[in-house]
C-alpha cells in the first residue's frame, strides 16, 4: 500500500494555472501507475490524467492545457493545469495503483484525501 498526499490546489481565476502535487510514502512509487481524477459537487469522479511508467494518458477536455509528470526519486506525480476554465473546479484527487492504469475509480486502491481547486469567471 501506498500513501498519497496531494497538495497545490487553490481559487484561480479563469485563464489562470495551477499546479498540483501528489507524494507518495510508504513505498516506492516507481512501478505504479497515478491517475488524477476530480470530483465536482453533485457529480461523480472522472477521469482526468495519468501517467504509466513514463507515458502520460489524458482525459479529452484536457488535452493541450494540463500536463502530466512523475519524478520518481522524489516519489512525486504533478499535474500542471494551464487555461483553466471554470468548469476545471472540482476536488482532485490523485491515485495509484501497480501495473496498467485505468479510467475507472473503482480499480484504485491508494487515494489521497484530495485538493481542491476552484475556478473563477
Amino acid at each position: 500500500q501506498v500513501q498519497l498526499v496531494e497538495s497545490g490546489g487553490g481559487l484561480v481565476q479563469a485563464g489562470g494555472s495551477l499546479r498540483l502535487s501528489c507524494a507518495a510514502s510508504g513505498r516506492t512509487f516507481a512501478g505504479y501507475s497515478v491517475s488524477w481524477f476530480r470530483q465536482a459537487p453533485g457529480k461523480e469522479r472522472e477521469f482526468v490524467a495519468a501517467i504509466s511508467r513514463s507515458n502520460p494518458y489524458y482525459a479529452e477536455f484536457v488535452k493541450g492545457r494540463f500536463t502530466i509528470s512523475r519524478d520518481n526519486a522524489k516519489n512525486t506525480v504533478s499535474l500542471q493545469m494551464n487555461s483553466l476554465i471554470p468548469e476545471d473546479t472540482g476536488v482532485y484527487y490523485c491515485a495509484a495503483r501497480s501495473g496498467e492504469y485505468y479510467r475507472t475509480p473503482d480499480l484504485y486502491g491508494d487515494w489521497g484525501q484530495g485538493t481542491q481547486v476552484t475556478v473563477s469567471s
